[in-house]
């Protein structure tokens, strides 16, 4: 059955799969990064001077047709400056405003209005295979990576298709997360982001009002703050209609973390106040080998490709997950989000 259902979604993306507009044939092609793989699809221009910007708001719905087709597009080699360039060319293929980094879960720093660094953890670390803000009941369509500068050696972005990852997992992880969706746990201070950060707050009242709006359970114990909140584990696309795996489990969970890490945190701490964790929606605990076997089907998915500078890679978040391979130099990828779900 698990076979037939990643069938199904190969024969449907094949028979999406459209000839080139002769009129926008003269300006770019499309491509992919290898022949045996449809994502992500690459768009490069073929005449020198073409204004990204400008092509992009005059093919909003060739970008979006093609985008719900393979999950992600790859812009490459084309002359984009800067972080105020890439918010505008983001702003072209949305149908709404750029999005604010509230409820943050990792910490970033704003470069230009709402474009961000990506993910500030040490180089050495790598970040799994995750949809932007899957762990919230609000999350960006299109998520868009700008790569300013690409590291010396690694830093990846690898992506990976939701689709798939949802027709390969066993069909009993699955029915059991449908039924009881996923609980995220947070305990913030000194060894995680601080609730001023996630919130982007020092005012607890507005914490309570933006908790309430979401549906979060919060807790105060004197300037520590404790946040549960049940969300979906997978979901069905707006517009295309395909079931996608879309949660952030795999991240929280106290498995996710190297053994002696989590061994320290468990010698410091009760469960109940690591810093995060995840359970299902009705507060029972996950297997660790149900999280590894999540892990697998991503590594068995991952499409990995080399960041050149001045690329710009746009991502269907719910299609499409993404993640951080390790580096070494410097690298600055910035990174924009848009229509809120």
């Amino acid at each position: 059955m698990i076979k037939t259902e990643e069938n199904n979604i190969n024969k449907l993306r094949q028979a999406k799969r459209k000839p080139i507009n002769q009129e926008r044939g003269k300006l770019i092609e499309e491509k992919f990064i290898n022949s045996d793989n449809f994502f992500p699809l690459v768009i490069s221009p073929i005449v020198d001077g073409v204004n990204l910007v400008a092509w992009a708001a005059k093919n909003q719905d060739f970008i979006e047709d093609r985008l719900l087709n393979y999950g992600g597009i790859l812009f490459r080699n084309f002359n984009v400056n800067g972080a105020q360039e890439f918010q505008e060319f983001i702003e072209a293929i949305s149908r709404e405003k750029l999005v604010e980094y509230n409820y943050r879960s990792t910490p970033r720093t704003q470069v230009n209005d709402k474009i961000y660094t990506s993910t500030e953890y040490p180089p050495n670390q790598s970040i799994p295979l995750h949809n932007e803000k899957a762990y919230s009941s609000v999350w960006p369509m299109k998520i868009c990576f700008f790569c300013a500068q690409p590291a010396q050696q690694g830093g990846e972005t690898p992506i990976a298709d939701s689709r798939k990852v949802f027709a390969k997992l066993d069909s009993a992880i699955k029915e059991k997360f449908m039924q009881k969706k996923v609980m995220y746990v947070r305990n913030y201070g000194d060894l995680d982001l601080s609730w001023q950060d996630v919130f982007q707050t020092t005012n607890k009242s507005e914490v309570e009002n933006f908790c309430r709006k979401e549906g979060i359970e919060f807790e105060w114990k004197n300037d520590r703050l404790t946040t549960r909140q049940v969300c979906q584990a997978v979901a069905k696309h707006p517009h295309t209609g395909e079931m996608v795996w879309f949660n952030q489990a795999h991240l929280f969970h106290i498995s996710s973390l190297q053994t002696e890490i989590r061994e320290s945190l468990f010698s410091l701490l009760a469960e109940d106040t690591i810093p995060r964790n995840a359970y299902y929606g009705d507060g029972s605990t996950i297997d660790p080998s149900v999280i590894e076997e999540i892990n697998q089907i991503y590594q068995q998915e991952k499409v990995v490709f080399s960041w050149q500078k001045g690329d710009i890679l746009v991502l269907d978040n719910m299609l499409s997950a993404h993640g951080r391979m390790p580096f070494v130099g410097t690298r600055k990828v910035l990174v924009g989000m848009s229509e809120p779900c």
